[in-house]
């Protein structure tokens, strides 16, 4: 390697390593309070610290010994936007593009001293790329901390299901979820992905009844999971981290598992007898009370038998969100009843307003 004019690659390796050991800590702040994702946060550590492992193999003193903070010409040269940030997700964006660039930067350089280093500064460059792909992809999901969930099974809609959808959408829910169980897979493909369609402009979140692979197919928001679904830890891994995930729960055993496995939120039920689910007991606000009590920052929706007068009630005792089918898709006029749900709920601050979230 030729070193003329006593140039050395180890002062651009020292300035590209610094960067990416400051671009994995913003990243792993961002997991760690913006996400509270204990996974992410564990994953861009482990990344910072297998960099520095990686770069001590160099001689001892060597990147040290050709730093030259004061000589550097770049610490002059700025863009306007360098010293502003529109919001939390741009700061980690920013992060995410500085940590690839100095971590290229890097790989490249390496190759200069060192090529197994250099091949160790590749494998972490493209784990770094999954797991600040998978950030930046949390980061932009909706969050799952709804007031009016309307559940969409086409045969208890009274009206034509699209129909259905659409006055709940104009009546004030802010979540549609695709409950059947006797369509064809293609069948139910189409009918989530008009119901995205549908939605979406209205920035309404669409989840999908058990299954991960259809709520993917379709680009649906999320997957709700019963009881005897597949499991929380197997549809996370399926899902990729693309998905939110709510699981049911009837007891605090359940709501533990699921809260300490992961869920986006639960929905938490049966609140009162339901014909949609006649061979579940229903537990009664008592239980939500209870949930609410125990774990008072995550979302949840109450689910089972609710009408007006039920939602006015739970929202009393500190329901966040209910989720509704047979009082909007039995009504003759969906926009009214769910605007007569949303009104109901109103006497309830929103969460937004009351977990400072």
């Amino acid at each position: 390697m030729s070193e003329s004019h006593g140039r050395h690659p180890a002062r651009i390796i020292d300035a590209n390593a610094n960067r990416a050991r400051e671009a994995l800590r913003v990243l792993e702040d961002g997991a760690r309070f913006l996400l509270d994702d204990q996974d992410l946060t564990a994953a861009l550590k482990t990344l910072r610290h297998d960099l520095v492992a990686a770069l001590a193999k160099l001689p001892d003193g060597l990147l040290l010994a050709h730093r030259a903070t004061d000589r550097d010409e770049g610490r002059a040269v700025t863009t306007d936007g360098e010293h502003a940030r529109a919001d939390a997700d741009a700061v980690v964006q920013a992060a995410a593009a500085r940590c690839s660039e100095a971590l290229r930067s890097l790989e490249e350089w390496t190759k200069t001293l060192d090529s197994t280093l250099a091949a160790e500064v590749e494998s972490i460059r493209y784990r770094a790329y999954e797991v600040t792909g998978v950030l930046l992809m949390k980061l932009s999901r909706p969050t799952a901390d709804w007031r009016l969930a309307v559940l969409v099974t086409q045969s208890l809609c009274r009206q034509p299901w699209r129909d259905v959808i659409v006055g709940a959408i104009e009546g004030g829910a802010d979540c549609i979820q695709i409950r059947e169980k006797d369509l064809s897979d293609g069948e139910l493909l189409d009918l989530v992905r008009e119901a995205v369609a549908l939605a979406r402009p209205h920035n309404v979140a669409v989840i999908v009844n058990d299954r991960v692979d259809i709520a993917l197919a379709a680009d649906a928001d999320g997957v709700h999971l019963g009881t005897g679904d597949i499991p929380l830890s197997e549809a996370r891994v399926l899902s990729g981290g693309r998905l939110l995930i709510g699981c049911s729960v009837h007891n605090h055993e359940e709501a533990e598992a699921a809260i300490g496995g992961g869920c986006d939120y639960c929905g938490v039920g049966t609140m009162f007898e339901t014909r949609t689910k006649p061979d579940l007991n229903a537990v009664g606000p008592a239980f939500l009370s209870s949930f609410v009590e125990r774990y008072p920052e995550m979302p949840h929706l109450a689910i089972g038998g609710i009408d007006a007068s039920r939602a006015s009630d739970l929202a009393t005792i500190g329901c966040r969100g209910v989720a509704i089918s047979s009082a909007v898709c039995g009504a003759d006029d969906p926009v009214s009843a769910t605007g007569a749900i949303v009104e109901a709920l109103g006497a309830q601050s929103a969460p937004s307003e009351t977990t400072g979230q």
